[in-house]
């Protein structure tokens, strides 16, 4: 099913607005927390559930992987268990990669039929076709499914990049052809080119002749500085529709976020905010802390008195640093909640701004803070 965004606000290129799906809507800009087995590492679902922004916002699309969904319990299994949301409990949206990121994280053996991967679990070999990345996520049953595509490294050749983007435009066209649960499944095309402007048009072009129900960029945050990313990131979203949601796959860092928005970008997903929770960094309006510093040993403030997350509102930084500096699971988990609750309150902080006709003061303001850190957060 097409998907289209009801723009309610804009600021230059920034929007904010609402996309209605089979199941329901999300609100724009969105920033989709990673479940990648069907679940967020160190947090249950209905705990996520209960997090909120200052203003009430929430996550609403929850992000996981056909890979891994495949291998470990299986699309059939989690079909049969209703689908993703019904099997792990989660009442909002859900998105399915295509297993496009473990080509570039894995390095299978590609070539036009597909990727030859290797299991992670038990070493068993498995193609993943273009076809069979569609048939996957159709029974895993997620409102948004994603195309089989090719993520160089950065950096590539330009060789490398054109090879990625022939097969990825090949793909593509054939997950649209077998694409079947257009009723109530929507499906994404992505865009590659690494950071060769020329070929990120060419890519956006091609892709946009496929008709798909929304776009993506993909292959960003995979090596590049910001300020290569950037210019690559214009150079497809020049060529995609503005009536539909555009969704930059990958990318969380506060300051790539925000600049994407203002380029018109309306979908974020990344690891990063609870990757960095789990090794003790937190994310506050002041940047990045890392909770395992001696200095807090003693500390009985919150991690920032501002936060709304039940982390701040019942725990000391010094709760936290021995937490963490025993290697007790809770230590991840609260500061899971913290990291994703900030995260929520970013979005908060986007959406008011581009309302208000002040998205370049937020972008100055969050520069300030956060331009030491390239798109993945350093």
């Amino acid at each position: 099913m097409r998907l289209t965004i009801d723009v309610e606000h804009r600021d230059g290129r920034a929007r904010t607005g609402t996309v209605n799906t089979a199941r329901g809507a999300f609100r724009t800009p969105l920033f989709m927390p990673v479940a990648t087995r069907g679940s967020i590492r160190a947090l249950m679902t209905h705990e996520l559930t209960g997090l909120a922004a200052a203003d009430g916002t929430r996550a609403e699309v929850l992000l996981a992987n056909t890979y891994h969904l495949m291998l470990r319990p299986g699309a059939e299994v989690v079909a049969d268990l209703g689908g993703l949301a019904a099997f792990s409990g989660w009442d909002g949206l859900t998105l399915t990669d295509s297993g496009g990121y473990q080509v570039f994280s894995l390095g299978p053996k590609l070539h036009d039929g597909g990727a030859e991967f290797r299991s992670t679990y038990d070493g068993s070999t498995h193609l993943l076709t273009p076809e069979g990345a569609v048939a996957t996520q159709e029974l895993i049953g997620a409102d948004i499914q994603m195309v089989l595509d090719v993520c160089a490294p950065l950096p590539s050749s330009r060789a490398a990049l054109r090879e990625a983007l022939e097969l990825t435009a090949s793909w593509a066209q054939r997950a649209r052809v077998v694409h079947r649960r257009t009723h109530d499944q929507a499906l994404f095309g992505i865009v590659q080119g690494g950071t060769e402007t020329d070929l990120r048009a060419e890519s956006a072009q091609r892709t946009v002749e496929l008709d798909f129900d929304g776009y993506a960029v993909g292959g960003l945050s995979v090596g590049e500085t910001r300020e290569e990313m950037l210019p690559a990131l214009d150079a497809a979203l020049e060529h995609l529709p503005v009536d539909q949601p555009r969704y930059l796959m990958g990318v969380g860092d506060p300051l790539s976020i925000v600049e994407a928005v203002a380029r018109g970008v309306d979908m974020f997903d990344c690891v990063l905010p609870t990757r960095l929770a789990r090794h003790g960094t937190l994310l506050t309006d002041a940047g990045r802390l890392n909770i395992k510093r001696a200095e807090f040993a003693r500390s009985e403030d919150p991690i920032d008195p501002r936060c709304p997350c039940p982390t701040c509102a019942t725990y000391a930084r010094g709760y936290l640093r021995h937490l963490t500096a025993v290697g007790e699971p809770a230590a991840a988990s609260l500061c899971t909640v913290h990291n994703l609750t900030w995260m929520l309150g970013l979005v908060t902080r986007v959406r008011a701004a581009i309302a208000a006709g002040r998205l370049d003061g937020l972008r100055a303001e969050v520069a300030g803070v956060w331009s030491g850190s390239g798109p993945g957060l350093g």
